[in-house]
């Protein structure tokens, strides 16, 4: 059986799989700004708990790594680095909905590069996300928040070209992702060495277990499961959950509120 085949015998599991990773990795903005560590120091830690998460569950050690799997797994580690960037510089309300211009961007290539023919529906979807993140971009043009801004908006190119590649019937996601939190790990690393904001207090330990557990270690896991049952477009919109629900644990625990144009941007998705 190939793989479309199971992803269409499969269909319903790998949306849930892809729900479950929209809103463990939702959990990024709190966890993030609950920590004084500086964002690559993060992003090593969490790859670290990740890489033990995913080795628990994995039934072999051996990684099957092509030039496809090797460049997904590039573009998944660099995601997340400009993301963490992001979240440091701007609210994680506009920082996380930004990142959704991915979905637009999986849109256009599917189009214009596979001749592929969606549905009124999906085509709905992407301009809903286009209309919040134009909305959260407008919000955030205080000139202290811009390279925030900038480096969310680049890490939905990269997120783009992470759902492309890891969806490719060529890659192998379970891999790609693996081999993605052990290159954050090893990027992330020298910049503990410098981290005047590093400590290992309960709290602390208490949001990167969080971090690394769940938002990544669990989420990497239903999401290298779910890229094998839904197709790019698919997979895409679903994860568009993310940005909504993002914001709501990191109002409840930091009081940071998103302004009145990002809110409007994340109701609009």
């Amino acid at each position: 059986m190939n793989k479309e085949k199971i992803k269409t015998g499969t269909s319903t599991k790998g949306r849930l799989l892809m729900l479950a990773t929209a809103l463990l990795w939702g959990l990024a903005g709190v966890c993030v700004k609950s920590i004084s560590w500086n964002s690559m120091s993060i992003m090593s830690a969490r790859c670290f708990i990740a890489v033990i998460m995913i080795l628990i569950t994995r039934r072999s050690f051996k990684l099957r790594i092509n030039k496809k799997t090797a460049l997904g797994a590039v573009m998944m580690c660099l995601t997340g680095i400009l993301y963490m960037m992001s979240i440091k510089l701007t609210t994680a309300a506009t920082a996380i909905v930004l990142q959704y211009i991915a979905p637009i961007l999986v849109y256009l290539y599917t189009v214009i590069f596979r001749h592929e023919k969606l549905r009124a529906c999906e085509a709905a979807i992407v301009l809903a996300v286009f209309g919040g993140c134009v909305l959260s971009f407008a919000d955030g043009l205080d000139p202290t928040k811009m390279l925030g801004n900038a480096l969310g908006l680049l890490s939905g190119v990269t997120f783009a070209a992470q759902i492309i590649i890891l969806n490719d019937d060529d890659t192998n996601s379970e891999d790609g992702v693996f081999l993605s939190n052990i290159i954050g790990i090893f990027a992330g690393l020298p910049f503990m060495f410098f981290d005047k904001g590093l400590n290992f207090e309960p709290k602390t330990i208490m949001w990167l277990l969080i971090l690394g557990i769940f938002q990544y270690g669990l989420a990497n896991i239903c999401y290298a499961k779910g890229c094998q049952h839904v197709d790019k477009i698919e997979g895409a919109l679903i994860l568009t959950v993310e940005p909504i629900f993002n914001p709501i644990p990191v109002w409840i625990v930091t009081g940071e509120k998103p302004g009145p144009l990002a809110m409007a941007g994340f109701v609009n998705k």
